[in-house]
């Protein structure tokens, strides 16, 4: 079966640092986008970040650019978020997922085309 599994949330402080785990198995996770996501208590779900591999298209959105990095270990077949210095404006459920393509529309927001698959999420919590 597809499935996705994110690992490595937790507790951090302000101007801390967290890397974020996508595994992903029944699937090959470089044959699909692979796109981060995260929500906050009260708030709309929001695109953090993406990467495709048919069109080899990196996204990142404003409020991260610069600190979080988005990386590929195809012989792990595991997707990674590196988050650096994190602020209470990212604590958050962070959900990785994979479709057959990611695109940025005109709000910023990340949209599918085909299948998507999600995993279950992973808690961020930024505080002092």
């Amino acid at each position: 079966q597809v499935q996705l599994v994110e690992s490595g949330g937790g507790l951090v402080q302000p101007g801390g640092s967290l890397r974020l785990s996508c595994a992903g198995s029944g699937f090959t996770l470089d044959d699909y986008g692979i796109g981060w996501f995260r929500q906050a208590p009260g708030k709309e779900r929001e695109g953090v970040s993406c990467i495709n591999t048919r069109d080899d298209m990196t996204y990142y959105a404003d409020s991260v650019k610069g600190r979080f990095t988005l990386s590929r270990d195809n012989a792990k077949n595991t997707v990674y978020l590196q988050m650096n210095s994190l602020t209470p404006e990212d604590t958050g459920v962070y959900y990785c997922a994979a479709a057959d393509l990611w695109t940025v529309v005109a709000s910023g927001a990340l949209r599918s085309l085909g299948n998507e698959y999600w995993g279950q999420g992973t808690q961020v919590t930024v505080s002092s």
